[in-house]
């Protein structure tokens, strides 16, 4: 069996990566498209790290780690839609064994960091609105740090598993994944050998670095939300409602695609429902996190204006 194994293993160069419609016409539509959508979130979400880097005013927690956040979903996308471009407008659509090993890692890696820093996120809401003259205390600049340090330690232990475990089957041709980049459940679909402990750890791992981080971030919601009832100025329960909305909206786009995918059974895949629900948590909630945080932010409006309005009188 080991020996079986390795002579699997080596014999893997490249995989083909099927992704969308093989249709001329559908492909030029698509690159199109795709291509808009990727260069407009690169745009977005450099613009909020920018505009956090330069007004002082949002050189606070909360914007720390939306800046963060931003980076990663820059990343996120960067290491899945360039490949699928090009694969659209090149008919072979390869990618190398160790390109795709290191494709499946690093969106792992930057997947599970955006889990936990929407944990970060609602906690920093949670001592904000429920303890706010102990706010500078609790989330200090050395807390902060120490927080996202724990949070890329946790993501990149947790895609070396997924990854490990993945990748070191034995795969048997034809070496075509029914996706649009690496991802584990269309990798393991290849595999010719039971996958079923793969089924379970991916499980164990979903409960672990997807249900933990949302269990969390509901207990934080709903202790903000029993606190904002307690106040009693209506304009006061409004604005704290509007600090944590735009934050709940992302949570959901994200977190119910990416429970879909990793911890459904193995007998439940679906490709074209798997690529659809890919695009979702990977490409269009990158895309509107950008738009949700600055048209529901004033602090983010405010300092857009702000760089407009010292740019014209540099002028």
């Amino acid at each position: 069996m080991q020996t079986l194994r390795k002579e699997n293993h080596s014999s893997v160069s490249e995989f083909i990566l099927l992704g969308f419609s093989s249709e001329p016409q559908s492909r030029v539509a698509l690159f199109t498209f795709f291509l808009l959508l990727y260069v407009i979130t690169l745009l977005g979400n450099g613009l909020i790290v920018a505009l956090i880097y330069l007004d002082a005013r949002l050189h606070t927690p909360m914007y720390f780690f939306l800046s963060i956040l931003s980076v990663v979903d820059m990343s996120y996308v960067t290491t899945t839609v360039p490949q699928m471009l090009v694969n659209m407008v090149c008919p072979r659509r390869a990618i190398s064994w160790g390109a795709c090993v290191a494709q499946m890692f690093i969106f792992l890696v930057l997947g599970i960091a955006e889990c936990v820093l929407y944990a970060i996120m609602a906690y920093d809401r949670y001592v904000a609105i429920c303890f706010p003259l102990h706010y500078s205390l609790l989330m200090s600049r050395l807390v902060c740090i120490k927080m996202v340090t724990i949070c890329w330690s946790i993501s990149i232990t947790g895609a070396l598993v997924y990854t490990v475990f993945t990748m070191n089957l034995p795969y048997c041709g034809p070496y075509k994944i029914n996706h649009f980049f690496c991802e584990v459940p269309a990798v393991l679909k290849l595999a010719c050998a039971d996958t079923s402990f793969n089924d379970h750890l991916d499980f164990i791992l979903g409960f672990i670095l997807l249900l933990v981080p949302l269990s969390l971030i509901l207990a934080s919601y709903a202790c903000i939300f029993a606190s904002i009832l307690r106040i009693r100025s209506s304009q006061g329960r409004l604005k704290s409602f509007s600090t944590c909305a735009s934050h709940i909206t992302v949570v959901t786009m994200f977190y119910g695609p990416a429970m879909i995918m990793y911890m459904r059974p193995g007998s439940w895949y679906d490709p074209e429902r798997d690529k659809k629900l890919a695009l979702f948590y990977n490409v269009v909630s990158a895309f509107l996190n950008p738009i949700i945080y600055s048209l529901r932010n004033k602090d983010v409006k405010g300092a857009f204006l702000k760089v407009l309005a010292d740019r014209g009188t540099a002028q």
